[in-house]
């Protein structure tokens, strides 16, 4: 896990490949149904790497990311994030070449999903649904849509067969062909310019536990051969983005048998869907980052000390899960989820910054979360452009010095306490310091809650 400088340099070279021809339909496309879910600055991209292909070609001229820079008016670090998530949805393959005069790469750009594949995939339609709304997303289904062609029984086929058309060839004329043959095939390098169709998004098989699955499963009730390829890529698809675990999948399946001993995928899929909102409320799933994203990682070696563990923990988990944890293992409220999403998206904080906001705000309320003192904190470190947890937890040391050097300028005229908050343990020992004249109590409950917090982060992490 590399920051982003160590992947790509404005020095480096590329040239953009197109899979097959992209049309101008693709367009609309990437504009109303993908932009939405990836945002502007990797729709930008997309489509500045489509203009530099010539009209019908399927390769481009060799530039530099300099250019690139230029072109966006954007940093180096944003368009490697976008390129991330371009390779995320399935719109950009990477490769690269390194030799002597440097690295080179080749973005091949993929075609998007047709209308019909999106609205039916079971995953990015969620999410745009999550995303624009229930009108706007009818809107859309209208748009990409058209009246029902009449029935084919009304009609009658008077179609004429290929050979009812043309006739064979004279044996003079099969001679000519067959002597130009040879040349028709010397051409060993080119390539036919086409278009290959788009593949849906799918989850990998390895992040859903199917052993497990197929141990809760009673072989009389779903038999072995009714867990097929495609069933298994739906139900990796549906535990990703539902969050879905093997005990609580073996129910959806369970209900989906029809009676033919197969699993209804529909059925499957509705099920899921049915219970995911009945348990948020009938809200539906949104498509943000759920960990925090590799370019943004610091903690590339496996850590030693304390630090170094909390930041791997914090880069590695979702908010949720911490929130969970520094709450007794209580889920949030729904005030609690709405103000972590708008923090997440409003002030596009990373998810681990996030964490260490959830650990700051609820340390110094009395593990409250409270959205005004929330929002006040994330307005804060949006403005510092604060991206990585390293940045997030020396702002909040530094903040915290701060008001411990203002508190005691103030104590030594009326003799007041310092303070009565809490304060997450990787602070400096200056800071800490500062804190020493909190009781004892108060000390040694931090310190079980911080060990059983740890220990249940690590549980997770297995």
């Amino acid at each position: 896990m590399a920051q982003h400088w160590q992947e790509i340099l404005p020095i480096d070279r590329y040239i953009v490949a197109a899979d097959g021809l992209l049309h101008d339909y693709d367009r609309k496309v990437l504009t109303f149904l993908y932009q939405p879910l990836i945002g502007s600055t990797c729709f930008s991209l997309y489509m500045t790497l489509w203009a530099e292909l010539e009209e019908n070609r399927l390769w481009s001229e060799s530039s530099t990311h300099h250019l690139l820079m230029n072109l966006l008016e954007v940093n180096l670090k944003d368009i490697y994030e976008a390129r991330l998530k371009l390779e995320g949805i399935g719109l950009l393959k990477t490769r690269v070449k390194t030799n002597e005069g440097g690295r080179s790469f080749l973005y091949e750009l993929r075609p998007p999903l047709n209308p019909e594949q999106f609205f039916l995939d079971g995953m990015l339609n969620i999410y745009l649904y999550r995303k624009i709304g229930k009108n706007h997303f009818s809107r859309l289904k209208r748009f990409f849509s058209d009246q029902q062609k009449p029935s084919e029984d009304e009609y009658e086929d008077v179609t004429k067969a290929f050979q009812d058309v043309f006739a064979s060839a004279a044996p003079g004329s099969m001679q000519y062909i067959q002597g130009i043959s040879d040349e028709l095939h010397e051409e060993e390098n080119q390539q036919f310019i086409g278009r290959a169709e788009a593949n849906p998004i799918q989850i990998g098989l390895d992040t859903f536990d199917f052993d497990m699955l197929a141990a809760g499963l009673n072989e009389s009730l779903v038999p072995k051969k009714a867990l097929t390829a495609k069933v298994k890529n739906v139900i990796s698809n549906l535990a990703f983005l539902y969050q879905i675990d093997p005990i609580e999948m073996k129910n959806f399946i369970l209900g989906a048998i029809n009676e033919h001993e197969e699993v209804d995928i529909e059925e499957l899929r509705k099920g899921a869907r049915d219970w995911y909102q009945f348990v948020n409320y009938d809200q539906l799933p949104s498509l943000i980052n759920r960990t925090q994203p590799i370019a943004l990682q610091t903690q590339i070696t496996e850590p030693k000390t304390q630090e170094e563990k909390l930041i791997r923990s914090y880069e590695t988990i979702p908010p949720l899960i911490v929130f969970k944890e520094f709450s007794g293992g209580v889920e949030p409220s729904q005030t609690n989820l709405k103000t972590l999403e708008e923090i997440m998206i409003k002030y596009k904080l990373p998810p681990g910054v996030v964490n260490v906001l959830i650990e700051v705000a609820m340390r110094k309320t009395d593990m409250k979360f409270t959205k005004g003192f929330v929002e006040s904190i994330a307005s804060h470190w949006a403005r510092k452009q604060v991206k990585t947890v390293k940045e997030a937890m020396e702002l909040a040391k530094n903040e915290e010095q701060k008001v411990t050097q203002s508190k005691k300028a103030g104590k030594s005229i009326n003799k007041k306490p310092i303070r009565t908050e809490l304060i997450p343990d990787w602070f400096d020992e200056s800071t800490q310091d500062a804190s020493k004249e909190q009781t004892q109590g108060n000390t040694n409950e931090v310190e079980a809650k911080k060990r059983a917090i740890e220990e249940k982060l690590k549980a997770f992490r297995k």
